[in-house]
């Protein structure tokens, strides 16, 4: 019962190390996007929306949300911690 404050410091971390991912593939995704329009003539890709590629508004969001969440997880995981002592 003493390790029960590791399992939502790792499931935070996971979930912290996740969301950090997913904001450097936002903006990856966005990078690669504009900079790919520059080099097209007929910017066909932005009006077609084809390839389909994830949005990098949303996946950047969504690393900030994660970002959050495992913040909060791990802060738990930290009182139960200072809790047992």
């Amino acid at each position: 019962m003493t390790w029960v404050w590791l399992v939502p410091v790792i499931v935070g971390a996971f979930i912290f190390l996740l969301g950090i991912g997913f904001v450097i593939w936002g903006k990856r995704e966005e990078e690669s996007y504009y900079d790919n329009l520059i080099t097209r003539t007929d910017l066909r890709e932005f009006f077609t929306r084809w390839p389909p590629r994830p949005e990098p508004g949303a996946l950047r969001t969504g690393g900030w949300i994660a970002i959050v969440v495992g913040l909060v997880a791990a802060g738990i995981g930290g009182v139960l911690y200072l809790m047992q002592k």
